[in-house]
């Protein structure tokens, strides 16, 4: 068996790759310094440990001994984990987006010594099919180009990266440039893309974007407009019916291959499960309607179950494919722990809910997936909601409570079933920034839900970042942990992000230490990655001289860039502590990016909420009370807080002369707020103007809405 470098990481990407017959590098000092002395141009690999076409390329390919005899004879080989090193990601797949008009991974690039890419694309198989060119012909052809015409490519790769640098700079720009109208083109722009009939936008495949869901609702917050709310709340609830839902053991998968989110791709990202609870929670908010609360919370159950290290930390991913056969796990499918044929359901769900779970979630006794190109669905059913519990009792003339209670008994019986089959891979890395996200939801999860396992989760989370992940000394942060071993200077997103899980879990459990945390880090955030002069955050540190640029992530996908979090905590950060520095941080920021949220504002949906926020005018709400109180009267106040959907607003809790201290140096009029007959008491204020203090939660309700 093949060993190379890679078996040293701890990356479990890399690791995955450590004994093919390439000779592979990590990204560092010795494969650069090995490309530079022997006149080699570089093969960047970059891809990440649940991704399908990943593994696709690796047995096609690298696994491939006369292709990995081309590798090692005329290149330097790189393997990147994407994930644990977004910095080079993002700069090279600016490159093969720009030359090639797509991307995605696997990333496929060819660098100079220098670093500078010239040639790109993303999935090559072995030979030219599916309209790919052939992987070892492009080497061929490659190393030829290079070894003829060596000096014309580099000055070719140094033009690139010089218009790169120019496309993606974000130059200063005026606070005043950010409107009332920015937001209403960012509010057309989705509903012309609106899929009214199954929610989301555009059409397949369909990804969930949960930043999308954060401006709509706080855009409806503001202005009223109820399509704002039906474009989100129609998305959540068609996302929560399909196949992209797993509906037996909870959370989402990555995307959906069609229209109406029903055959997904299955991998489970943490960062999707940490966004959509919280768009769920925030339309509980805003509507009282119960589904979205158990959507939450069937997420939160899952990342509990199958998610969260002993240590507390959450893990990143759980990948798409897995073994049907526990004798042969080399053989994978795609989706197979998660699909089932119409005889193994009425095996395990016993008679009659049997009858009543296949026609609850669409079990068709041949299977229920038409278009199936690959043939892995055959004969297979993936579930999803066909019917409702109330339709299916109508349909079998049963009562309802009957058949309620049949089916969440047959669903447990099902998910003990999948249990023993073969699991898909665990990406058991911890990263700071998702972590962050999940500490976000969690927290929010506990308070909104009034649930104590959810506020446990977020509480042991933030201490296991602080021990792992935090060096008080130096405020400093690192990105990843696994197997005991923390590692990689953190980039911006992992302080934003981080910083925005302390703000949510300070406003949920009211300990002013998380609070504290959060506004350090923000000031480490702004040393390291701060452009003073123009506006905005570089997404890395300018202490790494391996990257060619530094970019200013300027996109909110999949996860939301770091650019609009950090925009967002400013301006909340600004309204706890009345610090002009950070208020003036963030309008730079807004500033920097008024011109691309003027020209294009659906690529920036979280900054449009931070918008929202900087034209919403918003609260500071004092509550004087007990943390420690359950069920007394400063908890009834918090219930009002907590259930409705307030967004553009900061909660401060006066417990102690040491709070009180702490906050009043922020906002001096604390120092004179007290409890009213001895009775918990809430001080709505706007500007640090307050209203006269109310002790009743119905008078509460009335200031806030």
């Amino acid at each position: 068996m093949h060993t190379n470098r890679l078996a040293s990481e701890q990356s479990p990407y890399l690791l995955q790759h450590a004994h093919n017959p390439v000779d592979w590098f990590p990204w560092g000092p010795e494969a650069f310094e090995k490309a530079r002395r022997e006149d080699k141009p570089i093969f960047l690999s970059i891809g990440y440990s649940t991704c399908h076409w990943c593994h696709v390329m690796e047995r096609e390919s690298f696994e491939n001994e006369a292709i990995a005899a081309l590798l090692n004879r005329d290149y330097v080989p790189i393997k990147v984990d994407r994930e644990e090193r977004p910095d080079v990601d993002r700069i090279y797949m600016t490159f093969v987006q720009a030359t090639t008009g797509g991307g995605g991974w696997p990333m496929s690039v060819w660098l100079t010594p220098d670093l500078q890419p010239f040639f790109g694309g993303t999935y090559f198989p072995p030979e030219s099919r599916y309209g790919h060119p052939g992987f070892a012909s492009i080497l061929t052809q490659i190393a030829e180009a290079w070894a003829a015409d060596r000096g014309q490519i580099e000055d070719s790769a140094r033009d690139i990266v010089e218009q790169l640098r120019q496309q993606v700079a974000v130059e200063g720009g005026r606070a005043g440039a950010i409107d009332g109208a920015i937001l209403d083109s960012g509010f057309f722009a989705f509903r012309r893309t609106f899929d009214v009939r199954q929610g989301g936008f555009g059409g397949a495949p369909k990804f969930p974007r949960p930043s999308v869901h954060n401006f709509l609702l706080r855009y409806h917050a503001r202005t009223k407009n109820q399509e704002a709310l039906d474009m989100a709340l129609v998305t959540l609830r068609e996302m929560a019916k399909g196949g992209i839902d797993d509906q037996l053991g909870g959370g989402f998968h990555r995307y959906s291959v069609d229209e109406r989110w029903f055959v997904p791709h299955f991998e489970k990202m943490l960062y999707d499960q940490a966004q959509l609870a919280i768009s769920c929670l925030e339309a509980f908010q805003a509507t009282g309607d119960p589904q979205y609360a158990d959507t939450a919370r069937r997420i939160f159950d899952y990342v509990l179950r199958d998610m969260t290290s002993p240590e507390g930390g959450f893990f990143s991913a759980e990948d798409a494919d897995s073994a049907t056969d526990p004798a042969r796990p080399d053989l994978k499918s795609e989706g197979a722990f998660y699909i089932w044929s119409a005889e193994e359901i009425r095996d395990r769900a016993g008679h009659p809910a049997a009858d009543w779970f296949c026609y609850r979630y669409g079990v068709e006794a041949a299977g229920n997936v038409a278009e199936d190109p690959h043939g892995e669905f055959t004969g297979k059913n993936i579930l999803y909601q066909a019917h409702t519990v109330e339709e299916t009792a109508r349909r079998f003339e049963r009562p309802l409570d009957e058949v309620r209670a049949g089916l969440l008994e047959a669903g447990r019986n099902l998910l003990e079933a999948r249990s023993k089959r073969v699991r898909p891979h665990l990406d058991d890395k911890v990263l700071t920034a998702w972590n962050g996200l999940m500490i976000s939801a969690f927290a929010r999860g506990g308070a909104i839900l009034e649930e104590p396992r959810y506020a446990a989760a977020a509480r042991r989370a933030s201490e296991f970042l602080i021990a792992r992940m935090y060096h008080p000394q130096s405020g400093a942060l690192l990105r990843r942990y696994r197997q005991g071993k923390a590692a990689i200077p953190a980039f911006l997103d992992d302080y934003a992000l981080f910083a925005q899980g302390l703000i949510d879990l300070y406003e949920a459990q009211f300990d002013l230490r998380d609070l504290e945390l959060a506004i350090r880090i923000t000031e480490k955030q702004k040393e390291l990655f701060e452009d003073p002069a123009h506006g905005a955050f570089f997404a890395s540190a300018a202490d790494d001289t391996s990257l060619v640029m530094r970019v200013k992530e300027d996109y909110d996908g999949a996860e939301p860039s770091g650019n609009s979090i950090a925009a967002m905590n400013l301006l909340r950060l600004a309204r706890f502590t009345n610090r002009s520095d950070f208020r003036e941080s963030a309008e730079r920021t807004l500033a920097a990016f008024a011109s691309r949220l003027a020209a294009a504002p659906v690529i920036l949906p979280q900054m449009l909420a931070a918008c929202e926020w900087l034209l919403g005018e918003p609260r500071e709400i004092i509550l004087v009370g007990d943390r420690g109180d359950t069920g007394g009267d400063t908890w009834a106040l918090l219930r009002t807080l907590h259930s409705r959907f307030v967004p553009n607003r900061v909660i401060l809790l006066v417990d102690s002369p040491e709070t009180r201290r702490a906050l009043a140096a922020g906002i001096p009029s604390i120092e004179f707020m007290e409890k009213i007959d001895g009775r918990a008491t809430v001080y709505v204020c706007r500007n640090y103007t307050c209203q006269l203090p109310v002790t009743d939660s119905e008078k509460l309700a009335e200031l806030i809405q």
